[in-house]
């Protein structure tokens, strides 16, 4: 019974962070550095020949009554020397579909050369946020009625976003914002405070590769989150790429997870993923955990097949 009880707590807890709160709402990534696009709209992979083609799936705390779902889709391209261009669709989900938001977003970056080994990238990002609930049939499991829940909401906001990305062959530092609009998601009701808002994110991004010999590479990054109203969210993740093929790794989410992470590269255009993160915060009581997917994909606009990675994070 204490079980089942502590299962719905955590459940109100999920469905507040989803809907009512003014903390952290943007989703966590523990494969951020293949996600970047997602993060920061001045991303800029530097390589005319390619498309690249993302997916990347996250079901967070497993075992958790309702946690959260994220799916997120992206594409990015060089448009000309200078510019580049992409698309990003991320799907949340709380509670079994009761909370949803999707955001759908177009990128453009500039790219201007620094020095010959060297680029900085300007990049915005503009679209629209669906947000909806569907609160039919919901339980709640405090004794006292809360009129958040009181009646379903359909939501749409516009929304744009900007950053900045330097980077050269070996490295990259990225700054952005990509939600700049702060929307509210809900109103008040009888002198009632129920409303909720996305609040804007920043992102601080940065990665290292280290040649350690003809086939080994170590791969040092890092990515900081903050927030109004949420403590500041810092990860810390070191890869290890064998011979081009096969990349293992390891990452510590400060006062939150540590995670392992595998990479393996199929063919010469496709690349799979997955990334397991271990819970040491309160709420690891109530969850066995987060699992990660990803697949990523470097189509040729020639169809000739690549051969060289211009994604090394």
């Amino acid at each position: 019974m204490i079980k089942r009880v502590a299962k719905y707590y955590v459940f109100g807890l999920l469905l507040a962070i989803g809907t009512i709160s003014y903390a952290q709402q943007d989703p966590h990534y523990t494969q951020y550095m293949y996600n970047m696009s997602v993060i920061n709209p001045a991303y800029a992979i530097d390589d005319e020949d390619n498309i690249n083609l993302g997916l990347l799936y996250r079901s967070q705390w497993v075992g958790a009554v309702g946690g959260p779902n994220t799916a997120s889709l992206f594409a990015h391209s060089t448009i000309t020397d200078r510019l580049e261009g992409g698309i990003s669709i991320i799907h949340d989900e709380v509670g079994d579909g009761v909370v949803k938001q999707t955001n759908a977003f177009v990128d453009i970056a500039y790219v201007l050369p620094v020095s010959e080994t060297s680029k900085l990238s300007f990049g915005i990002k503009a679209g629209a946020t669906f947000f909806n609930t569907n609160f039919d049939g919901f339980v709640y499991s405090d004794p006292s009625f809360d009129p958040a829940f009181a009646e379903n909401i359909s939501r749409t906001f516009p929304n744009v976003g900007a950053g900045l990305f330097y980077f050269t062959d070996n490295y990259y530092v990225g700054f952005s914002a990509p939600n700049l609009l702060e929307s509210k998601h809900m109103d008040q009701n009888s002198g009632v405070v129920t409303q909720g808002a996305e609040k804007i994110h920043l992102f601080f991004t940065g990665g290292y590769v280290f040649n350690l010999g003809e086939n080994y590479k170590l791969k040092p990054a890092f990515m900081a989150k903050q927030v109004s109203g949420a403590p500041i969210s810092f990860d810390l993740t070191t890869n290890v790429l064998i011979k081009n093929k096969v990349e293992f790794g390891a990452a510590y989410r400060f006062t939150d997870s540590f995670s392992g992470l595998v990479n393996l590269t199929v063919s010469p255009s496709i690349k799979i993923g997955y990334a397991y993160d271990h819970t040491i915060s309160n709420l690891g009581r109530f969850n066995n955990g987060s699992h990660e997917i990803m697949l990523l994909f470097n189509i040729n606009r020639l169809g000739k097949g690549y051969d060289k990675s211009p994604r090394f994070f």
